[in-house]
């Protein structure tokens, strides 16, 4: 397989959407050091601007009382705790209104190991009054113009029915319209939204809902996996995942920005699985992934597309505390990168302009970006297919044309052999308790190393060298010119 990198020959500015948001478990796990500790170490390292979990009105909060007299009285001093350690570290928050406090709910369906409830509330004056108050109260503390910044998106995949919402479509709309005109009661410039559903569902409703009834939406949002599997802790993950097109993400992405148009489109959540017990988190196959579908989309005018999650603390089906247990984040519940951690390291070279690509006998495996900036060049390369299909390691002759001074290669791997911390515990026994010695073992297998690797120059105006790429892997080459 051939590449040619044709450089000044620029495609546009890269649009980092991937990086505006991520996930979380729950408000609560907010309220913990280790937590915050690797949340700071995400926004210093990735550049996550927003962050997004459930929970901030669980009853774990304090949020939402009902006195003696009847009456409702609120608290929003954990609130604020998490609050104000993002804006400390330079992070806002993308909020979820959920779930229904035991006050306002109307019955006694939870979802999760902490038990969020899922029932509509008993009487939807009294939700609008605690997301009044809620938004009364962040703006009296944090000022209109900062708040005005945040997201309010009201619920969680309600589509999925007696599993995050017991109710039905039309009882979340008035969900919804009830949030919305107490937010923009109080501020007619925050920004409120939905759906928020699994598998890009209720996108047309919910606009057709707002138009006819003059309920305000400022932003669509909606969340994609491509198993389509709601939620599952089952063996059949992998066969799910093999079963699912490769670069499927794309198709429903552009679908959604069609259906949402001319409202903007934030994917609140996405990953390979719905499952925070799928082994395939936890290896360099979900590195490929990530990079694979970002390249997909990376042309489309999305608003977000947060990863869910950024860490292993994460509770929905009790915390784990296996190093490696197939969670959702970013880092294990020790705060050491997995492959995935690293794939969105390489994601964060990609500034400056992007640059055209030409393929020859191009591999139905591969998919790469290349972007320039003053200093260098970089090119991004996946090597990716969904589970059980076939895949090959590829050699690929790269040709870069129109430079005249290049100082240095180097490239930088995530593949079955570099940064794969989850090998490298395998080989210690697995064990399910690690002390400190380990911890930066593990730590050190996660990092990505930088190889330098020999290039050949044609008439004084191309580069030229060649690559291994494995199957499941992330190859990130930088070219240092002038």
């Amino acid at each position: 397989m051939k590449i040619t990198i044709n450089y000044g020959k620029k495609l546009g500015k890269i649009n980092k959407f991937w990086a505006k948001c991520v996930g979380s478990c729950h408000a609560t796990t907010a309220l913990r050091e280790d937590w915050r500790k690797q949340l700071k170490k995400c926004r210093d390292e990735l550049g996550f601007e927003y962050v997004r979990f459930h929970g901030w009105l669980n009853d774990d909060m304090s949020v939402c009382f009902r006195n003696d007299d009847g009456l409702l009285s609120f608290s929003f001093f954990n609130i604020d705790s998490i609050i104000d350690f993002l804006l400390e570290i330079g992070m806002k928050p993308f909020i979820e209104l959920s779930f229904m406090p035991e006050a306002l709910a109307s019955g006694t369906k939870t979802v999760f190991h902490y038990k969020g409830n899922i029932t509509p509330p008993k009487s939807y004056e009294e939700w609008g009054q605690l997301i009044a108050e809620l938004a009364r109260h962040l703006i009296s503390r944090y000022g209109k113009n900062e708040v005005r910044e945040w997201f309010f998106e009201v619920w969680n995949e309600p589509n999925l029915k007696d599993f995050f919402w017991a109710g039905t479509m039309e009882e979340y709309f008035e969900l919804y319209k009830y949030a919305a005109f107490a937010i923009k009661k109080v501020d007619s410039e925050l920004k409120v939204g939905g759906p928020a559903t699994a598998i890009d569902a209720w996108i047309p409703e919910l606009k057709n809902f707002c138009t006819k009834n003059g309920v305000p939406i400022d932003f669509i949002s909606t969340h994609q996996y491509p198993t389509d599997l709601a939620f599952s802790t089952s063996s059949n993950m992998e066969e799910a995942m093999a079963k699912a097109k490769r670069g499927e993400l794309a198709e429903r992405v552009k679908k959604a920005l069609e259906e949402a148009y001319p409202l903007p489109v934030y994917y609140t959540e996405w990953n390979n699985s719905p499952s925070p017990r799928d082994s395939y988190h936890d290896i360099p196959y979900d590195a490929a992934f990530i990079v694979k579908t970002i390249i997909d989309i990376i042309d489309l005018p999305l608003g977000c597309y947060s990863y869910w999650t950024f860490t292993d603390i994460f509770e929905e089906c009790g915390q784990s505390s296996l190093p490696f247990h197939g969670g959702f984040g970013l880092l294990n519940i020790h705060g050491i990168p997995k492959p995935s951690y690293r794939a969105f390291q390489i994601l964060n070279k990609l500034s400056g302009e992007r640059i055209e690509i030409e393929f020859e006998d191009k591999s139905p495996t591969i998919d790469c970006i290349a972007v320039q900036n003053d200093r260098e060049i970089v090119l991004v390369i996946s090597n990716h297919n969904v589970p059980l299909s076939p895949i090959d390691t590829e050699n690929i002759k790269v040709v870069l044309k129109g430079i005249k001074d290049c100082r240095e290669v180097f490239v930088e791997r995530i593949d079955e052999h570099n940064t794969n911390p989850k090998r490298v515990w395998l080989e210690m026994g697995s064990p399910a308790y690690l002390n400190r010695e380990q911890i930066e073992e593990l730590t050190k297998a996660s990092e990505l190393k930088k190889e330098k690797i020999s290039w050949g120059t044609v008439n004084n105006n191309e580069v030229t060298f060649d690559l291994i790429v494995l199957p499941h892997s992330v190859v990130a080459v930088t070219i240092k010119n002038g």
